[in-house]
């Protein structure tokens, strides 16, 4: 063919003729046409699908035929008539110039769009003239409904500048102007609309649906943008399914997922073609009650309206271009259009004559005095403004005015035209202004449509609410939820969720291999709180707070301390007041029976300065119980230091003067003079004054300090006395044992002198006791917890003062109280000689 080509071109030469460019393949046959001064393109699916021809090749393949006629497509074709008209009609645009117009059907038909396109730069001659250099057919071209055959057109005449309006593709790859520098469009790109179904789910509520999408570059683009938007706002998608309107496998593949997922909304991103034929198939699989979720492409179509559809789609909620509000037109398409536009109804003859010349126009036929739908028609708006804002591309390219009319001599250039679109601005006659952006769209507005039934049972498209892009965020979508029929005809809202919401106190735990919108509630911790529906994370409480039972306030932790109040407070406390009263009871017995043989051995001064401790002792341990006070920690622990060291020393004395009193008896012993009276108050008085002085430093250094202890329990906080310095703590019991342990080893060396002077085998018992439970209390305080570690020391206090008091004085009150004859001094020294015999 390229060989036959070259050889015709150089005989065409050689014969002294200029070359000549043929059309290979018959262009294809206008629709509906008329002459003008300008003349602008049209290109509508006025049938929405093509039948293969038999294939013998053995001959060329006949031309596609054409099918499913589609009403919407016409009216269309006709609004962009009834402009022309109108405008060839006014006195201020265009005076004194004609538009025409070429309108073709390419059927639904990527393959007859290219034709279309090419039909529309070339013209119908079958041979150019001189070259394929010359004038383009027509100044702009309107269309196409739908986004992957406008990116076929836009790319065919992209390289010629013949601009493309289009008044409904709205696929986000069109706004690229690098590859698209002469397509216009009045309708917004789907980013806003994609975004807008995404706002939309979310208002609503639904944080799992399902999506399917055309899988062409207006559902591919349009659901990509809503998937990232959707997740932006925390919706999940269950499944994901596209199909093409050619791939049945693929159709009952997404009609098998729609009837299998658990979602109850679904968004559906497809043209009106598509949805006609998923429509088809979930009528016949009978699936129902789901929330469909539409767009531009088909929310509106009057051809997806039949007596079982509604069963699907009833209920069904998407966005849309507003009605349109073209004045006059509904009366144009039921009369003038067929008189001007088909002329070949009033042509005279007979009737069959006249059916053979419309033969092309047969399935338009039936529609001629039909109007009914006019009132819901959508996008009839944007292709008068598409056409109007041609018409003032050329207005002001031929400098037209109202007086002198226009340049009708000069040549126009399509890239001219494409370079005055682009500042065009004017305001139609219904007040709406019409201008493109930067990439060649107009401003995003669209209405919110719900699928409703009339009082008559007819389907309506009623606007429930708008989403207008130029409005700030959170103000431009508003729907009026109380008008909305929801699917299957419920007055309540459905619920779409892959998991219900986690109330507060609880946080969302994802579920291994699903999506985030799929989750476990857990149980916020201890000590942690959510205090929001669907809360991501527990937040920790402050330290002095923890959480309440249901986990979603945070409140004062409990304070624990020992009080007088509590059961164990009491206890402690009457044990204390038992042993006090019950010290006082010997000390005022003993003071009664002063003078009496017992009472005055071993030193009566020691004695009552023992039980003085002692009541000190036992009165000491109250200082323990109550709330922990900065004075109160520092006076118990002292307090208890030096009374103790007091009680010891008093003991130890008494040990001191039993072993005195046996060495005195002895033959020539002087020893008594050296420990007598004042050396045991001195010797009471500096092992005292020791122990004054470690609690002096102990004070001075670091004392101790009420502390709120936070760490032992989570859930309360002890208030406790803090040592300090452990040091002078462990210094101060340190000292206590030291004198104890003295004390012990010679109570125990005096343990077998005569009974008459031997006190020591009582004072060993009891400082047994004493050591005993002072061992004893070093393993319990440590790993005693909060108040027991109080309730501890108070114990060793109060132990060891009992035991004290009970081993040392009992035996004297009872001879006291019980044995009176025995305590004579007779007695006493007739003992002590029958002990020496």
């Amino acid at each position: 063919m390229f060989f036959h080509t070259i050889l015709l071109y150089f005989s065409l030469l050689v014969n002294g003729q200029k070359p000549r460019c043929h059309i290979m393949e018959s262009p294809e046959y206008l629709l509906l046409s008329k002459d003008g001064d300008v003349t602008i393109g049209g290109a509508f699916s006025i049938h929405s699908g093509v039948t293969l021809p038999p294939m013998s090749f053995t001959e060329k393949p006949k031309s596609l035929l054409c099918s499913r006629f589609n009403l919407r497509e016409l009216r269309f074709a006709q609004a962009m008539v009834f402009v022309i008209e109108e405008i060839n009609r006014s006195n201020s645009l265009l005076p004194n110039v004609s538009i025409g117009y070429r309108i073709y059907d390419n059927c639904g038909s990527r393959f007859l769009s290219m034709k279309a396109s090419m039909a529309l730069m070339n013209g119908q001659e079958l041979t150019a003239a001189e070259a394929c250099s010359g004038q383009a057919w027509v100044q702009a071209i309107i269309g196409e409904s739908e986004s992957s055959p406008t990116i076929v057109l836009a790319k065919t005449t992209g390289p010629f500048h013949i601009p493309v309006i289009s008044h409904a593709a709205t696929c986000e790859c069109l706004s690229s102007r690098t590859e698209y520098p002469s397509f216009f469009r009045t309708i917004a790109s789907d980013y806003y609309q994609s975004r807008a179904l995404a706002y939309l789910v979310k208002h609503f509520g639904w944080l799992w649906v399902g999506t399917v999408n055309s899988d062409s570059d207006y559902g591919n683009n349009g659901m990509a943008i809503f998937l990232e938007a959707a997740k932006e706002e925390g919706i999940c998608v269950e499944y994901s399914e596209k199909f093409d309107r050619s791939e049945p496998a693929k159709l009952m593949k997404v009609v098998e997922s729609i009837k299998l997922g658990t979602t109850k909304v679904v968004i559906i991103f497809v043209a009106h073609i598509e949805m006609n034929i998923l429509i088809e198939q979930l009528i016949l699989n009978n699936v129902t009650g789901l929330q469909m979720i539409g767009v531009e492409g088909w929310i509106t179509a009057p051809n997806l309206i039949t007596p079982t559809s509604y069963n699907v789609l009833g209920g069904s909620l998407g966005f849309d271009v507003g009605k349109s509000n073209i004045v006059g037109f509904a009366d144009y398409v039921i009369k003038e259009f067929w008189e001007t536009a088909l002329p070949c109804l009033l042509a005279e003859g007979n009737v069959s004559q006249t059916q053979n010349d419309c033969s092309q126009y047969k399935d338009l036929i039936p529609f001629r005095n039909y109007n009914e739908d006019i009132s819901e028609l959508r996008y009839a708006n944007n292709i008068y403004n598409g056409v109007y804002a041609v018409a003032h591309s050329l207005h002001s390219l031929l400098r037209c005015t109202e007086n002198q009319g226009c340049e009708k001599r000069q040549t126009i250039q399509p890239w001219q035209v494409v370079e005055s679109l682009k500042k065009v601005n004017f305001t139609t006659k219904t007040g709406e202004q019409v201008w493109f952006d930067s990439t060649g769209a107009t401003a995003a507005k669209y209405d919110v449509i719900n699928w409703q039934r009339g009082p008559d049972g007819e389907v309506l498209f009623k606007q429930v609410g708008y989403f207008d892009a130029s409005l700030p965020p959170g103000q431009q979508l508003v729907i009026t939820a109380k008008n909305i029929v929801w699917a299957g005809g419920q007055a309540e809202m459905p619920r779409s969720v892959c998991s219900e919401s986690c109330p507060p106190g609880t946080r969302k735990a994802p579920q291994k291999g699903k999506p985030v919108c799929c989750y476990d509630c857990i149980l916020c911790a201890e000590g942690e709180i959510s205090n929001t529906t669907d809360s991501n994370n527990c937040e920790q409480c402050p330290e002095e707070y923890w959480s309440n039972a249901e986990r979603d306030k945070c409140v004062l932790k409990a304070v624990e301390y020992l009080s007088f109040t509590e059961v164990m407070g009491i206890v402690l406390v009457l044990f204390s007041l038992f042993g006090a009263a019950l010290t006082l009871f010997v000390a005022i017995l003993f003071l009664l029976k002063k003078d009496t043989p017992i009472v005055r051995a071993n030193n009566s001064e020691l004695s009552f300065l023992l039980l003085f401790a002692l009541l000190l002792c036992f009165l000491c341990s109250l200082t323990f119980i109550g709330q922990p006070s900065h004075w109160s920690c520092m006076l118990r622990h002292t307090a208890f230091g030096i009374i103790f060291v007091l009680c010891i020393s008093c003991v130890l004395g008494k040990t001191i003067v039993v072993l005195m009193a046996f060495k005195a008896t002895l033959p020539g012993s002087n020893v008594m003079k050296w420990f007598g009276p004042p050396q045991q108050r001195l010797s009471v008085l500096a092992f005292t004054l020791i122990q004054v002085l470690i609690c002096i430093l102990w004070l001075t250094i670091s004392p101790p300090f009420p502390y709120k202890n936070m760490k032992y329990y989570k859930e309360k906080i002890i208030l406790e006395c803090d040592l300090g310095s452990a040091i002078g703590f462990w210094a101060v019991l340190g000292y206590i044992g030291v004198l104890a342990g003295l004390c012990f080893v010679l109570a125990f060396l005096a343990r077998k002198l005569p009974d008459n002077f031997n006190e020591a085998k009582f004072i060993t018992f009891s400082i047994l006791i004493f050591c005993a439970v002072w061992i004893t209390f070093i393993p319990a305080y440590v790993s005693s917890p909060g108040k027991f570690t109080v309730a501890v020391e108070i114990f060793a206090i109060l132990a060891s003062s009992f035991g004290l008091l009970f081993c040392i004085f009992t035996p004297k009150c009872y001879i006291i109280l019980f044995k009176p004859e025995l305590n004579t001094k007779k007695h006493m020294m007739g003992k002590v000689v029958s002990k020496s015999l």
